[in-house]
């Protein structure tokens, strides 16, 4: 623990009750699209930090608020990064609650060959030429958990190696 930065601290304190401050506001009126715009801005601030578990809590209720917007492809894709990051975090309970949330979006599912956000994220450093290590300690996840998901995405992209996926992604819009 680092000791004697405190002046530091209570920067990014008053920035976090400020996001707390702002995003209770919106949501409390009904306002939606406010509330979005305050858990994204929390999402950016959260972004900056160590703290994946209150990142992926600010990921769930950005998830839900989308929802409820009506932005189905939006909250789909930040509900699916919430359950992957929660299930890493080994938070089950979590996990299941953004499964549930995940649930309530209508509408039909993206296709087979679509990666989740955290697919698109392994896959973009791995064709940089990261080991799977730093790729790991990039997105706060185990080795095996990007093993996992580099098998799949191979799997869902037709590719055999990370030469492949770099020519693969360059040529996804």
């Amino acid at each position: 623990m680092n000791m004697g930065r405190t002046d530091e601290a209570q920067v990014l304190l008053d920035e976090l009750e400020g996001a707390a401050t702002s995003l209770a506001r919106p949501a409390a009126r009904g306002d939606a699209t406010g509330a979005v715009e305050s858990l994204e801005e929390a999402v950016r601030h959260h972004d900056r930090l160590d703290q994946p578990f209150e990142r992926v809590r600010t990921l769930l209720g950005l998830g839900g608020a989308e929802r409820r917007l009506k932005q189905k492809r939006a909250a789909r894709e930040v509900l699916e990064e919430a359950v992957e990051i929660f299930e890493r975090l080994g938070t089950p309970l979590w996990a299941d609650r953004a499964r549930t949330a995940l649930g309530r979006i209508g509408g039909r599912a993206p296709s087979p060959t679509e990666l989740t956000s955290t697919e698109r994220e392994v896959a973009a450093l791995a064709a940089e030429g990261r080991t799977n290590r730093e790729v790991a300690e990039a997105l706060f996840m185990t080795v095996n958990t990007v093993e996992t998901n580099l098998s799949r995405i191979y799997r869902q992209l037709s590719v055999r190696s990370r030469t492949e996926l770099a020519a693969k992604l360059r040529e996804r819009p």
